[in-house]
């Protein structure tokens, strides 16, 4: 074979395998977002499609930094979407139309349904019926549910009520939409979301994650008093509220601890592994080894082998 027929045929397979890379690298950016999950007390609960990891960070940004459009054209490619998000959260409180226009400038399309999902979130502050209908214009329902979480979030503070309420139009996202908002309540009212969940409303898991949200919202403030939450929450069938809810304190604690916050779990009673198993799911990422050494201080062997299970695939 000739040097420019080899030259000919290197070319034509390299220009075919760059080809297969670019269309399985944009088939997969097509993909709608894919959940994670999260096991409570064994029934797996999907976690909405936020990113894993924060924007990133602009240079020159800093506390109270303003942005234009002129300012984010300067940028490119993941600064531009990013300068971009941040312009549309700056307006979304006061200026809907114009935070949706910078929405409309990112050019990654997952970004782009985020931006549009946090800016109704933040505009219910302001006009929850606008914010509403801008829920209605994202063609992904995976999105379309987290804009309604994202609203429910939002109206905690002022009416917990109506924040409940909206969790109903967060479709796949409803449970875990319940579990923020009543963790949230559950900082400032622990005897409302006592009630709430005491009406035993929804499935197993509907039900779980009402509990589960005590423990963990509560032990982001204060370890101890989370655990006397606990202490308020009823058994349950087999256990199963209290344990969920030691499981969010668990959780908390990993969170403000790390593998260390294991410590607190001594307190738990017959609920230790419950909260073990709290801190190591949330450490399975952080510190996987860490992770599998507390599954396997589980005393229970079915919450022992499911940890294992968990956190170590």
């Amino acid at each position: 074979m000739s040097s420019r027929s080899f030259t000919l045929l290197y070319l034509l397979c390299l220009g075919v395998c760059l080809g297969t890379v670019h269309v399985i690298r944009a088939a997969h950016a097509a993909r709608p977002p894919e959940a994670a999950a999260v096991p409570i007390a064994g029934v797996a609960m999907e976690l909405p499609p936020k990113p894993d990891v924060s924007p990133p960070e602009l240079p020159g940004a800093g506390e109270g930094t303003r942005y234009d459009e002129a300012t984010c054209e300067t940028y490119e490619g993941d600064f531009r979407d990013a300068c971009y998000e941040a312009l549309a959260r700056q307006r979304a409180l006061r200026d809907l139309p114009g935070a949706r226009l910078a929405c409309a400038e990112i050019q990654r399309q997952r970004l782009r349904s985020e931006c549009v999902a946090d800016v109704a979130g933040v505009h219910a502050a302001s006009d929850l019926a606008a914010a509403r209908a801008v829920c209605q214009t994202l063609d992904s329902a995976t999105w379309r549910d987290q804009c309604y979480f994202g609203i429910a979030m939002t109206l905690v503070d002022g009416d917990p009520a109506l924040a409940l309420g909206t969790c109903d139009d967060a479709g796949r996202w409803r449970d875990f939409c319940r579990h923020d908002v009543l963790g949230e309540v559950a900082v400032v009212d622990l005897a409302f979301v006592l009630a709430e969940c005491a009406r035993e409303s929804g499935d197993l898991l509907t039900r779980k994650t009402c509990w589960h949200g005590i423990g963990k919202y509560i032990g982001r403030q204060d370890l101890d008093a989370a655990l006397a939450a606990c202490q308020r929450v009823p058994l349950g069938p087999d256990s199963l509220y209290r344990e969920n809810c030691v499981h969010g304190l668990g959780w908390a604690a990993g969170e403000r601890l790390g593998t260390a916050g294991a410590d607190r779990c001594a307190g738990a009673g017959e609920q230790r592994d419950s909260c073990l198993l709290g801190v190591a799911y949330q450490q399975r990422r952080l510190q996987p080894d860490g992770a599998v050494a507390l599954c396997n201080e589980a005393r229970r062997d079915d919450l022992r082998d499911k940890c294992i299970a968990f956190v170590a695939r």
